[in-house]
C-alpha cells in the first residue's frame, strides 16, 4: 500500500482532507466525503459525547470534574472538543455543528470570570481558541478580536503572562492568536487593523525562524522540533509551518530551517510518525501512539512541502 492509499484508508476526518490537499478530486465528491465526518467515524462519535448542558465533559475549558493525581492537562472539556470538531473539518453549516455549537452558544460560560463562550475572557491564548472556533463556526467574535488587537505587545507577539508584567511575546500564545485571526479574516474579510496585527505576529516568529531566540539564535526548545497531533495549545514547527501554509502566501527564506525539520523526519516508508502526545485524559485515541506512523502528521507535513515546493 502507497502512502496515498494508507492516508486514503483511515477515517472520512483524515479522508476528505488528503483528497482536498493531495489529490484532483471533483468538489461534489469532496463534499460528500467531507459530509460524512459528521455522521461516521471519529467527527460523529465527537458530536454525540456533548452533554444534555451544551458542554463536553461538564465544562468550557477544563472538565468538571478532575483531579491534581491526573496526569497531564484534560483535553476532554468544551474548548479542546470544539478544537478537535475544527481539527476534523466538520462542515460548520452541517445540522450537527449548527446544533452542537448553538448548545455551547447558550451554555457555556468560561471559568475564569463566567463570560459566554464567544465573548472569550482574559487570556490571550484561550482567546486566540475562541476566536478560531467563532469563526469557523460561524459565531461572532468581533469584541475578542478587538481585545486581542489591543493586547499585541511591542516586538510583534502576545503572550498570556502580560496581564502579570512580561513585555516579551511567546510562540505558544503567538500562532493560537495568529490562527484565530487567520480564521477571522477569512469568515468576515477581515480589517487593514487585523492584518497589519497577523503581519506584526508572523515577523515576530520569522525574525527567530520560527524555533530560535533572537539574540543568541539558540533552539529554544528541543520539543519543538517534535510533531504533535492534536497540538492542543503547544507550539511546534510543523504547526507554525501549517500556519503560513494556510495564509496562502508564498514561503519566506526564514522558514528553510524549519521545512528541513519537517523533511528530514519522513521514514524510509513515506510516513511520519507521531511525536510528543500532550499528556491528559482524551476522549479517545486518534492514533497508534508515539513512536508509531502518524497518518495525521503525514497528511500534515505532506501538504506543507508541498506548498512549500510548489510556491
Amino acid at each position: 500500500m502507497d502512502v496515498l492509499d494508507w492516508l486514503l484508508d483511515s477515517d472520512p476526518a483524515i479522508r476528505w482532507q488528503v483528497l482536498r490537499d493531495l489529490t484532483r478530486t471533483p468538489p461534489e465528491d469532496l463534499a460528500a466525503e467531507r459530509a460524512r465526518v459528521a455522521t461516521q467515524g471519529w467527527g460523529a462519535r465527537l458530536l454525540a459525547l456533548q452533554g444534555d448542558d451544551g458542554q463536553w465533559d461538564g465544562g468550557t475549558y477544563f472538565p468538571s470534574h478532575f483531579g491534581e493525581s491526573e496526569k497531564g492537562q484534560p483535553w476532554t472539556a468544551t474548548t479542546y472538543s470544539l478544537l478537535l470538531l475544527r481539527d476534523f473539518g466538520l462542515d460548520p453549516r452541517s445540522d450537527g455543528a449548527r446544533r452542537a455549537v448553538g448548545f455551547v452558544r447558550e451554555n457555556s460560560r468560561w471559568e475564569e470570570g463566567d463570560q459566554p463562550f464567544f465573548e472569550g475572557e482574559v487570556e490571550p491564548c484561550i482567546n486566540g481558541m475562541a476566536v478560531a472556533l467563532g469563526a469557523y463556526f460561524g459565531e461572532n467574535v468581533d469584541g475578542v478580536v478587538a481585545r486581542l488587537l489591543g493586547e499585541q505587545l511591542a516586538d510583534g507577539g502576545w503572550n498570556c503572562e502580560a496581564e502579570r508584567g512580561s513585555t516579551r511575546s511567546s510562540f505558544g500564545t503567538t500562532i493560537n492568536v495568529l490562527e484565530g485571526l487567520l480564521e477571522h479574516d477569512r469568515a468576515s474579510g477581515g480589517s487593514p487593523a487585523a492584518l497589519a496585527a497577523r503581519r506584526r505576529g508572523e515577523e515576530y516568529l520569522l525574525e527567530r525562524r520560527l524555533l530560535r531566540r533572537k539574540t543568541t539564535g539558540e533552539l529554544i526548545d528541543q520539543d519543538w522540533l517534535q510533531a504533535s497531533f492534536p497540538t492542543r495549545w503547544q507550539y511546534d514547527v510543523l504547526r507554525v509551518l501549517e500556519y503560513f501554509r494556510a495564509a496562502g502566501g508564498p514561503p519566506d527564506t526564514r522558514m528553510a530551517e524549519a521545512i528541513e525539520v519537517v523533511r528530514s523526519q519522513r521514514q524510509p516508508d513515506g510516513t511520519w510518525l507521531l511525536e510528543n502526545t500532550h499528556p491528559g485524559r482524551v476522549h479517545f485515541a486518534l492514533e497508534d501512539g508515539d513512536g508509531r506512523p502518524s497518518r495525521w502528521n503525514t497528511l500534515r507535513a505532506l501538504r506543507v512541502l508541498d506548498w512549500y515546493g510548489n510556491s
